[in-house]
């Protein structure tokens, strides 16, 4: 997970959390989020990439759409960085 740019810890995050995750729900998503349109130019490599490094599947619902899933590598590493979160902003929020 240390190696990821930030927007790709993002996409992670937003595939680990949908329902349905596939590319145009994880584009809506981040573009509600960073309130600017993300291309598909950059999601789809940088899927690619978390598909590479093995933290989350790639399959098809059908011949024009990708479904993507976290795997069990991907949810571990997600929980880590959270708890390795935690431990500096927790204190932040509590008062």
């Amino acid at each position: 997970m240390y190696d990821l740019t930030g927007f790709q810890r993002d996409l992670l995050y937003v595939t680990s959390g949908l329902d349905e995750p596939h590319g145009l729900a994880i584009k809506d998503e981040l573009e509600e989020y960073y309130e600017k349109e993300i291309h598909h130019g950059r999601l789809y490599p940088n899927l690619d990439t978390l598909v590479d490094k093995g933290l989350v599947e790639k399959g098809e619902a059908d011949r024009r759409t990708n479904v993507y899933s976290t795997t069990q590598r991907g949810t571990r590493e997600t929980e880590a960085r959270r708890d390795w979160e935690e431990q500096y902003v927790d204190g932040l929020f509590s008062e």
